[in-house]
């Protein structure tokens, strides 16, 4: 396997971004700070991430999903969530954690952003939720902005009841007004005693509602709703006790996964997968072999290339990940011509027809411009390929290593196209257009109205203008600006590609994986 000329020098390059990603998953991974951490241990509790840890088989991988959600945003990043992937008694299941050390667990628009985006994984991918609940219910300087759209979130415990995908909550602390319903919602309850506070009106509430003096154990303790009121299924006698039964609840859901099984004894890449931190350049303009990531992911490096003399700037083919079948379609040269965009969607729907999920691996500034090309039809071609992903039924996962501007993101399953998952690579980057393109055109249309009012042109106010507008794009176009806006599941370093992808793959085969049985019309 060759290496670019500049591997080096990207490799250090890519080391630095990964050390700042880091930096950044470190401001999440702290919560509300390293006081309130401390005043929540002190009370004898354990923190979001500690629950999830002792939750977990032993030994087992979480995958943390939107760990910079709100990133860029006033609001803590994280949204006062954990969310992510974890195997509890052998069957994998969506985690979702609130985290009391930022503002009591109460929930603000990220929080809701962030924890619909976990139902939409487990509902797609047919998994069990836990919810480790300790909430203050809604964040009120910002009720307007979640009280109506956070219905949503009982609606969908129901519904996930209903599509026999079980829920249960293991309730800490505060489990307080839309907060109850949570629990009042799941399948299974555990509530610990002492420390497990459910009613949808505290004391205060109740008092100045009705006139009633009452305390927090008479009223929603974990004692009385195991005992009076039914709620709760299971008592534990402390945090631990109440992760054992939650294990234990698991261990008696009789779960059997509806996907095909993976190939058992596959072997690892032959290319070294550390070396995915040279091979794509820090500057996105320089094209690069995506062959070059596919080698470094895949069972054996073994890629068989489909239609590899047509359509050059896109590359296709099959291969296996971690023993599961996949499709592969990749941007070589950055640019989607009318072949690309036709072989790619040839390409999905042989994967549709042998019910094979896809992977994007995008780095693609968009479809080709200009008179030739519009005039060959580009428009047309573009649109079958979006058609073909657009309806495509078998599960898409996406990465973002470089660049995915304009309609190409759109082509290559980008967020608005509900991959199962999708994560970009810390240095990628998103947008409608580049950040120098796009100031341009800002420039040359205001440059033909001033032209068509007969107004000189102010050539230090077009520079101004352009400068700023660049640099707004190229910040709002970052990876971590992108994934706190929640348009990816996650900012990962290159060489985690294979284990994130592995984790998503057995996942996604939860449930059945079939393609689409036919297609709209497609504009020839």
């Amino acid at each position: 396997m060759h290496l670019p000329p500049a591997y080096e020098q990207n490799r250090l390059a890519m080391l630095e971004r990964v050390a700042d990603l880091e930096q950044q998953h470190a401001v999440a991974l702290a919560g509300g700070g390293a006081k309130s951490v401390d005043r929540h241990h002190r009370r004898g509790k354990l923190t979001a991430r500690e629950r999830i840890e002792l939750l977990l088989d032993e030994d087992s991988p979480f995958l943390e999903l939107s760990t910079l959600a709100g990133w860029g945003t006033d609001f803590t990043v994280g949204g006062s969530v954990v969310t992510g992937l974890g195997v509890v008694e052998g069957v994998e299941c969506m985690i979702i954690a609130n985290d009391p050390t930022v503002r009591g667990g109460s929930s603000n628009p990220v929080t809701l952003k962030k924890s619909f985006r976990a139902a939409q994984i487990a509902a797609e991918n047919r998994l069990p939720t836990i919810n480790l609940v300790e909430s203050g219910g809604a964040d009120l300087p910002t009720q307007k902005d979640i009280f109506i759209p956070g219905g949503r979130h009982f609606r969908g415990l129901t519904e996930a009841s209903a599509d026999r995908r079980p829920t249960i909550a293991l309730v800490f602390g505060n489990s307080t007004a839309g907060g109850a319903y949570v629990p009042g919602m799941s399948d299974y309850v555990v509530m610990v005693d002492g420390g497990a506070k459910v009613f949808l009106g505290g004391p205060p509430l109740v008092k100045m509602a009705t006139g009633e003096e009452s305390d927090d154990e008479s009223l929603g303790g974990a004692e009385m709703h195991a005992r009076t009121s039914g709620l709760a299924d299971y008592l534990a006698v402390d945090e631990l006790d109440a992760i054992r039964i939650g294990r234990q609840i698991v261990r008696r859901l009789n779960w059997r996964k509806l996907g095909p099984q993976p190939r058992t004894g596959y072997d690892e890449p032959v290319a070294d997968p550390d070396e995915l931190l040279g091979i794509v350049p820090t500057d996105l303009k320089v094209p690069f072999d995506p062959r070059d990531v596919i080698a470094r992911i895949v069972d054996g490096s073994e890629f068989d290339e489909f239609k590899p003399l047509y359509g050059t700037s896109l590359v296709t083919g099959w291969a296996r990940l971690h023993g599961y079948p996949i499709g592969i379609l990749a941007n070589a040269q950055g640019v989607l011509f009318s072949e690309e965009a036709q072989k790619a969607a040839q390409f999905i729907q042989l994967a549709n027809q042998a019910d094979t999920p896809l992977l994007f691996l995008h780095n693609t500034t968009g479809y080709m411009v200009g008179k030739d090309y519009e005039q060959g039809g580009i428009i047309k071609h573009g649109a079958q390929m979006i058609n073909a992903v657009s309806n495509s039924k078998v599960p898409h996962l996406s990465v973002v290593m470089g660049a995915s501007y304009g309609a190409g993101n759109y082509g290559m399953s980008g967020r608005a196209y509900d991959p199962r998952f999708m994560f970009s690579w810390v240095g990628a980057k998103s947008a409608v257009m580049g950040p120098a393109q796009l100031a341009g055109v800002v420039s040359i249309v205001s440059r033909q109205a001033a032209a068509a009012s007969g107004r000189p042109f102010d050539e230090a106010a077009d520079a101004m203008t352009r400068a700023a507008i660049e640099a707004q794009v190229e910040r709002e176009s970052l990876a971590y600006f992108t994934s706190g806006m929640l348009y990816d599941d996650g900012v990962i370093d290159p060489r985690d590609t294979r284990t994130v992808l592995g984790i998503c793959l057995s996942v996604i085969h939860n449930a059945p994986v079939q393609g689409a049985r036919g297609y709209g019309v497609f504009r020839l």
